[in-house]
């Protein structure tokens, strides 16, 4: 399935969505790499097989097998890190204090450049809601140089993408219930 293809699946409620998507896909103020990655990761992250599927077959091709590779990655140990880091700040107590001891080895060797990197884990961790790791990945790519329009395009990517996936979960749980 290809993006025009997603965007056709999605129904006249949720034009807006078909109106940002489109928009999205070509945002300026990020390079192709963070774009493409954007969108995978927050395509990964809102565990639509679909959106999941499009997104990867749309904007994998614009990544290099690496960079497909640390998307994937970010995804993977954001999903892990999310998790635990919005208990560690939700349940107050010791927690915060304790080691984590949860390997996260790629997060220091990414395969990509760390803020692209750090970019996309804020992508994830907007997806996934976890207010520690946005602000944590957000101070360091912008200690690397990533303005804050960039950081607007990422979660903007990442919003969207993750409604499509929710509109389209919705409507295909209508649609087994009828």
């Amino acid at each position: 399935m290809s993006l025009d293809a997603l965007r056709d699946r999605l129904p006249d409620y949720a034009r807006d969505l078909r109106l940002n998507l489109g928009s999205l896909a070509t945002e300026p103020v990020l390079s192709e790499q963070q774009r493409a990655g954007c969108f995978v990761v927050s395509a990964l992250a809102s565990r639509n097989a679909e959106v999941s599927n499009a997104l990867v077959a749309e904007f994998g091709p614009k990544l290099s097998p690496e960079a497909l590779t640390a998307a994937k990655a970010a995804a993977a140990i954001m999903g892990m890190n999310n998790i635990y880091y919005r208990f560690t700040h939700m349940v107050h107590g010791d927690y915060g204090k304790m080691p984590a001891k949860l390997r996260m080895n790629i997060m220091a060797k990414p395969g990509v450049d760390k803020a692209d990197f750090e970019l996309w884990s804020l992508a994830v961790s907007a997806v996934n809601g976890c207010g520690m790791c946005m602000e944590s990945h957000e101070r360091v790519v912008r200690e690397h140089g990533v303005t804050a329009e960039q950081v607007q395009a990422a979660v903007r990517i990442a919003a969207v993408v993750h409604a499509v996936a929710s509109v389209l979960d919705g409507e295909d749980a209508l649609a087994k219930a009828a």
